[in-house]
């Protein structure tokens, strides 16, 4: 009878629909985990006739499942107690790129891990894309690969090329006055040095500079470690200019190459850092460019992505960009397990890119983003998905009477 049908039909439909509120509560503390929602349509109309008016009499047949809809609203994005850099959460729309046995997937779940061979994955061992850095430099310009932390590595020392020296020279300063600056300088080895440079007032407007290592840390002849220092009436250094190159410490007592470097004076603007002016002699920021070895201890991701390789040493080092993708219609997506979801032609082909840039969302280091399951919603609908289901078993049963009604008045 078609009666039964019908109320099979709802049957089936609300059965749908708890098995989206199960899976849904199921899910409440799923990491970047996307809720849904069943949505019915009714099945077609049978035509018995046309009333006295010349409209249609139809009689429904029940009723289907129209869509399964998915909320991709974010969820609450939590920062991590313990400051662990390898999750991360996209705070905006997008989605991480990941890939296993060449098969590439859209995950919203940031709760990535650090393999022994360095390589950033899922917790299903599915390696995270992103653009790789060579020298520090991201390369954006090409497909995404699988990044790798260089976990065990050592970074190599290196040796000092460049200083400067933020000092005034007191003007008031008597002929002879003597004025000093340390630098910590770094040799091939990694090994650190004090330079100092000492300051001797020759003349009005006029100072001599020397340029040495502590005794016994090199062997050979110093070049280029003495000259000139001279001012204009303004406390402005007016010779030399520029740099003053080739400054080299030969045959270094550890076994290092020979320490050679230049002293900018201008640091890394235009205008002189030192100057001679009536206050007392006075030393600022003396940078240098070396360093000496140093362990991989860890990494950061800022808002856009490049990951920063964290050494012992101080020194960081962008080892590459984590990729974001968009997609065109994300109701097209299809979920396939594991937080994963793959395109499809309704949704199109996703469009990898950088954090915070196509209207891709950034990333927040630290940070998980968790379940967007409203639990109070759930229970709401899980009573009317349940009532429902209760008034079409009540349809059946009628039905089951009124049959055996019938069955009764042939005997």
């Amino acid at each position: 009878m078609g009666n039964f049908s019908i109320a099979l039909s709802g049957l089936e439909a609300d059965t749908t629909a708890l098995n989206t509120i199960g899976n849904n509560l199921a899910n409440l503390n799923t990491t970047a985990y996307k809720g849904q929602t069943t949505s019915f349509e009714d099945l077609f109309h049978q035509q018995l006739g046309e009333s006295g008016a010349g409209d249609p009499i139809q009689v429904g047949s029940g009723t289907k499942v129209g869509s399964t809809s998915t909320d991709f609203s974010e969820g609450t994005l939590l920062p991590d107690a313990n400051g662990n850099t390898s999750d991360m959460a996209l705070d905006g729309n997008g989605f991480f790129i990941v890939e296993q046995n060449g098969q590439q997937s859209l995950t919203r779940a940031g709760n990535f891990t650090v393999g022994n061979s360095g390589s950033l994955t899922t917790q299903d061992g599915q390696f995270v894309l992103g653009y790789p850095a060579t020298s520090g430099v991201v390369n954006t310009n090409t497909n995404p690969a699988p990044i790798t932390l260089p976990v065990g590595a050592t970074e190599g020392a290196q040796a000092t090329q460049n200083i400067s020296v933020t000092a005034n020279l007191n003007s008031g300063a008597t002929v002879g006055t003597t004025f000093t600056t340390p630098i910590q300088v770094f040799d091939s080895l990694g090994q650190s040095h004090q330079v100092t440079i000492t300051y001797d007032k020759t003349a009005t407007n006029t100072w001599s500079y020397s340029i040495a290592l502590p005794a016994g840390d090199a062997t050979g002849t110093p070049v280029n470690t003495t000259g000139t220092l001279t001012f204009d009436s303004s406390g402005n250094l007016t010779s030399p200019t520029g740099a003053i190159s080739g400054i080299s410490f030969p045959t270094m007592a550890d076994g290092a190459s020979d320490l050679t470097f230049n002293w900018n004076l201008n640091g890394g603007g235009t205008s002189p850092l030192l100057t001679q002016l009536a206050s007392a002699n006075s030393n600022g920021a003396t940078p240098q460019d070396g360093f000496t070895s140093g362990n991989y201890t860890g990494f950061t991701v800022d808002p856009s992505g490049v990951i920063q390789a964290k050494f012992s040493n101080g020194n960081s080092q962008t080892i590459g960009q984590i990729a974001v993708a968009n997609v065109a219609n994300v109701q097209g997506l299809v979920s396939v397990g594991g937080n994963n979801f793959q395109t499809t032609g309704a949704s199109g082909q996703f469009v990898a890119g950088v954090a915070g840039t196509g209207g891709r969302g950034v990333v927040d280091d630290s940070t998980l983003e968790q379940s967007n399951v409203n639990i109070s919603t759930e229970f709401s609908n899980l009573i009317v998905a349940q009532r429902a289901f209760e008034a079409n078993s009540k349809t059946v049963t009628t039905f089951d009477t009124i049959s055996q009604d019938v069955i009764g008045m042939v005997r």
